[in-house]
């Protein structure tokens, strides 16, 4: 039961981040999951562990390293849509 509930704040962080930052995560649902899962190991890496706790992800900068992910993972899918065109 908590890896179920651990996938949907993994999503529902991801979902968050996207709305922030205006940008839709590739991949829908399991996009946003998988941004929720790396983007909270990332914001724990540079951030540390703070604030409040659900489902195992330290929120506060797992929101945060959600939408630096969101942004990097953007960034990189508009170059390659970018030189896809000059090709």
């Amino acid at each position: 039961m908590s890896f179920l509930w651990a996938l949907i704040v993994g999503g529902i962080i991801g979902w968050l981040a996207g709305l922030i930052t205006g940008r839709d995560v590739p991949g829908g649902i399991i996009g946003n999951i998988i941004a929720g899962f790396i983007g909270s190991w990332l914001g724990s890496a540079i951030f540390g562990s703070f604030g409040p706790v659900v489902g195992g992800f330290a929120i506060i900068p797992a929101i945060i390293g959600s939408i630096i992910l969101v942004l990097i993972v953007s960034f990189i899918m508009r170059k390659m849509r970018g030189n896809h065109k000059h090709a």
